[in-house]
């Protein structure tokens, strides 16, 4: 594709403002012509609208039906093209779970699905509420998962996603709502590695997703009270860097595991498996969601208490 080609929403100078995930696919669409965006109805919802713009030849609709969006990436991907499927998380692992089963996970299809509003993002109730799907996904031999936690490090997921030979389950964090906690300059995200924020004798707080911003204010907080905590953000569920957390857990004889996302399933769940599997000893605490629905939020963003 030349860069000097226009589409016709460039032309009449109606382009959508990209977010973090909208830019990275952009980028990395610019030079790889194997890219495609499909979507079942909510290219405006997860950020794929830029792309639909950019490369409508590339783009393709298939409507408010879930099953059908795994199944033509699926197909897309047995060609050779590397589709980019996006919907709501809840949409994807609950209504398409067999499809991404059977048609991604089995074969290893080169498919990439985003899951945008996952967790308690949504403030449409518990039926939009994606609160495990990471359970689901992590489950699936061969799947990838990932779940970034501010939008520098959504951009750069986005490109590790693609990148990776293989079927990846990609949250997604939409616009700039979350604050930007890493340094775009410093921190290169890794899939399969976990990286320590702060540090900290007396506990550690292993958080993913939104819940890394509050990690490191919960750490502030404690720090005040004489309570030295450590914070390392896990922001790939699997492959999960299990050393990192038994590394801290032995180091500090406590964890909190702070996730969005039920507490079973989990990153509570891989954190209490990695120190099971490695013979580690260590108190562990959870804070998420219980077993219970969520309930519908006034807000719109992913606002979450820390009180």
């Amino acid at each position: 594709m030349s860069a000097a080609r226009t589409s016709t929403a460039e032309q009449m100078g109606r382009l959508t403002k990209a977010g973090p995930f909208g830019r990275a696919l952009l980028e990395i669409a610019e030079r790889r012509p194997d890219v495609v965006g499909v979507t079942a109805d909510s290219a405006k919802y997860t950020d794929l609208r830029p792309f639909q713009e950019r490369y409508p030849e590339r783009f393709v609709d298939v409507g408010i039906a879930e099953q059908n969006l795994i199944a033509v990436a699926a197909g897309l991907a047995m060609t050779g093209l590397t589709p980019v499927a996006t919907t709501f998380a809840v949409f994807a692992t609950r209504r398409a779970l067999d499809f991404i089963a059977i048609q991604c996970a089995l074969p290893r299809a080169n498919v990439k699905i985003v899951a945008g509003l996952p967790g308690i993002c949504s403030t449409f109730g518990p039926t939009h509420q994606g609160i495990d799907d990471l359970a689901h996904m992590r489950v699936l031999p061969g799947m990838t998962v990932i779940d970034p936690c501010d939008p520098v490090e959504m951009e750069q997921a986005t490109v590790a996603a693609i990148d990776h030979d293989g079927p990846v389950y990609l949250r997604q964090l939409l616009g700039n709502n979350e604050p930007t906690i890493l340094d775009p300059d410093e921190h290169r995200f890794e899939i399969g590695r976990a990286t320590l924020l702060r540090d900290g004798g007396d506990v550690g707080i292993v958080a993913s997703s939104i819940m890394v911003a509050r990690a490191l204010e919960a750490a502030d907080a404690l720090s005040g009270a004489g309570i030295e905590a450590a914070v390392l953000k896990v922001s790939t569920l699997k492959p999960f860097d299990g050393e990192a957390v038994t590394d801290l857990a032995a180091r500090t004889g406590a964890i909190v595991t702070a996730e969005n996302h039920s507490t079973i399933g989990g990153l509570h769940s891989a954190a209490c498996e990695a120190l099971i599997a490695a013979g580690v000893q260590a108190r562990v605490e959870a804070v998420g969601m219980r077993d219970e629905f969520g309930a519908l939020a006034p807000s719109t963003t992913c606002r979450v208490s820390t009180g």
